[in-house]
């Protein structure tokens, strides 16, 4: 039971990855920096950086889905810890960055928190 809860946590983590991922090549605008305050969305500059978050985005979503569909749970489990570390340094920057905090906390915050419960329950199932 713990596991099949975290197995869906960790594919609804997937699928957000990549519909924000999706969203930031389709539409930039729509991401807005992700709570940094004053994103120049018109600036080419700004724009390749998006594009490099939804690379990275992208791949962290396929990789994520390759995983439950082969590998343990632990391995499921080691795989979202680690990468919890991503949504804690988005976080960190939100923050530095004078962003809302309610975006930093509620938004890259809940991401490593639910990343790191799953990857618990991951491993100890």
């Amino acid at each position: 039971m713990i596991v099949n809860v975290a197995t869906v946590l960790a594919a609804l983590i997937g699928a957000g990855i990549l519909f924000i991922a999706v969203n930031a090549v389709r539409a930039p605008r729509t991401v807005t920096g992700f709570g940094i305050p004053g994103t120049p969305v018109d600036d080419p500059a700004f724009r390749a950086w998006i594009s490099v978050k939804a690379a990275r985005d992208a791949a962290l979503g396929v990789v994520l889905f390759v995983l439950l569909a082969v590998a343990t749970p632990a391995v499921l489990g080691w795989f979202l810890l680690v990468t919890a570390g991503i949504p804690v340094g988005d976080m960190l920057i939100v923050l530095r960055s004078k962003g809302p905090r309610a975006i930093a906390y509620g938004v890259h915050g809940a991401t490593a928190a639910v990343m790191l419960v799953a990857g618990v329950l991951l491993l100890v199932g």
